[in-house]
């Protein structure tokens, strides 16, 4: 049995990502990853992805989970066509730039899906680390 969540995220308004959060954190309430942390890795990716397409980009997007026995899927479409590159943050750079490269090292997989008017970024959890 898989439970979905779908939110449209404004443009540019930075209150979706806390919602995007909740939104998340409900869904994924029951999920088998709750007790070995990965509901909390979950919300942080989850978090950078949200910010990342309403920072970079000029347009609205999409946010999109699935959890199922097997773990958990997220997808932050956008429409701009300018792919994501991860970047090693500056040190100089405070606390930008890391999104991406957190997305690398925490998920079990994730990628960028281009399609007709953007892309979409995504990654995925197993229940088990």
């Amino acid at each position: 049995m898989e439970s979905r969540l779908r939110r449209r995220l404004g443009r540019a308004d930075l209150r979706a990502v806390p919602e995007a959060r909740r939104a998340l954190r409900e869904l994924l309430r029951d999920w088998g990853g709750r007790s070995s942390g990965r509901a909390d890795v979950a919300e942080l990716l989850t978090s950078e992805l949200v910010t990342n397409a309403l920072v970079h980009t000029d347009r609205d997007a999409v946010l999109t989970a699935v959890v199922g026995k097997r773990g958990l899927r997220v997808e932050v479409r956008d429409f701009a066509a300018r792919p994501p590159r991860p970047c090693p943050a500056d040190a100089g750079d405070g606390t930008h730039g890391r999104g991406l490269v957190l997305v690398q090292a925490l998920a079990d997989a994730w990628g960028v899906r281009v399609h007709g008017v953007g892309k979409a970024v995504w990654f995925e959890l197993g229940v088990e680390g």
